[in-house]
């Protein structure tokens, strides 16, 4: 509430009267105190969204279904000692493309000096397949007749797989780090990942095999 409660520099400070947020893993265990995760709700409030407009199935399937018996904003957030909120970011960008060569993909942001932030890719090739200036091309054609031109990632880098864990969901967070190219960033906990090698490859591919789209 403005004026009745203190402010912290960039913060959503604390929850209104009757709003529940929580912040759970990609595991969907509720963390408790100081953190960051995913940001849910546990019980509706006067104003949540009821609904998509002809299309409550897809209501459901995007907001309840991820951690069930919880509202998924889509959102991740921190949470300090006090209880003040920060938004940190969408955790569910996803671009859903298809290239025949192209086994999986995950895109996250990265910051840019000018831009802000750009679509940063990643992508797992078929068959021994190399990231070649022909591929990249086709991707980015793709990637405009499907979504628009403002979507084309800045940068395609190609990995030997994605780092996720055994429930089969992608670590975004450990990708965002590796875009922004801070190889002493926290990653947090990798010991849920199926196969922690991945980073290792994916630090080695970003130094050598980095192509810009540009």
């Amino acid at each position: 509430m403005p004026a009745a409660i203190p402010t912290k520099p960039g913060s959503a400070t604390l929850p209104f009267f009757g709003v529940l947020p929580k912040l759970v893993n990609i595991d969907g265990k509720t963390l408790e105190g100081p953190g960051e995760g995913n940001l849910c709700f546990s019980q509706p409030w006067p104003g949540i969204m009821r609904s998509i407009w002809c299309d409550h199935e897809r209501f459901v399937t995007n907001y309840f279904s991820t951690y069930p018996g919880n509202y998924f904003t889509g959102d991740g957030a921190r949470r300090d000692d006090d209880g003040y909120y920060w938004i940190t970011g969408r955790v569910d960008d996803l671009m859903n493309l298809y290239n025949p060569n192209v086994v999986e993909a995950a895109v996250v942001s990265a910051p840019h000096p000018i831009k802000g932030h750009f679509p940063y890719a990643f992508v797992v090739l078929s068959n021994d397949k190399r990231l070649t200036d022909e591929l990249i091309k086709e991707i980015k054609s793709v990637v405009r007749d499907k979504i628009g031109a403002i979507a084309i990632p800045d940068i395609i880098q190609q990995a030997n797989g994605l780092p996720k864990t055994r429930s089969g969901k992608i670590t975004r967070r450990i990708l965002r780090k590796i875009a922004e190219g801070d190889k002493q960033a926290d990653l947090g906990d990798i010991s849920t990942l199926v196969d922690e090698s991945i980073i290792e490859h994916l630090w080695e591919n970003r130094s050598k095999e980095v192509r810009t789209t540009g």
